[in-house]
């Protein structure tokens, strides 16, 4: 269990989004199949831009999102990756591992956004590193 407003989503029993996100790590899969490791994030999210339309897969990139505080809009907005069939947050990384910090951004992210689900996606080795995330706080 994860601290915060969210929690890790490792059960595969009753997943949220379970085939919608089974597709978008297949599509990250292919990605890493393809480009490997090394690249600045811009690469991942321009390449997963294209498998994602390949795959038919519904996304926004770079989508600003507002946050409030306190029923008040903020001028400082949030910018996603990709909102994917627009349910679930895609965070991509190109970093030696996932940490307690890109956790922790992610279930900020939930938290002002209310969807239901995140997805972190690390390119930045061999091995295709993903976590998911499930907003419990709604």
């Amino acid at each position: 269990m994860i601290e915060g407003n969210a929690n890790m989503d490792n059960n595969n029993k009753d997943l949220l989004f379970k085939d919608e996100s089974y597709q978008i790590v297949g599509a990250a899969l292919e990605v890493s199949n393809n480009l490997g490791c090394g690249f600045l994030e811009t690469v991942y999210q321009e390449a997963l831009e294209i498998e994602f339309s390949d795959s038919k897969i519904p996304f926004e990139s770079q989508k600003q999102i507002q946050i409030k505080y306190k029923d008040r809009i903020l001028k400082k907005k949030y910018i996603a990756d990709f909102i994917c069939f627009g349910q679930i947050i895609v965070e991509i990384k190109a970093i030696q591992t996932i940490s307690t910090i890109e956790e922790a951004q992610l279930l900020n992210y939930l938290k002002a956004t209310q969807l239901p689900l995140g997805l972190i996606i690390n390119f930045g080795n061999p091995k295709l590193e993903w976590k998911r995330y499930a907003n419990t706080n709604k």
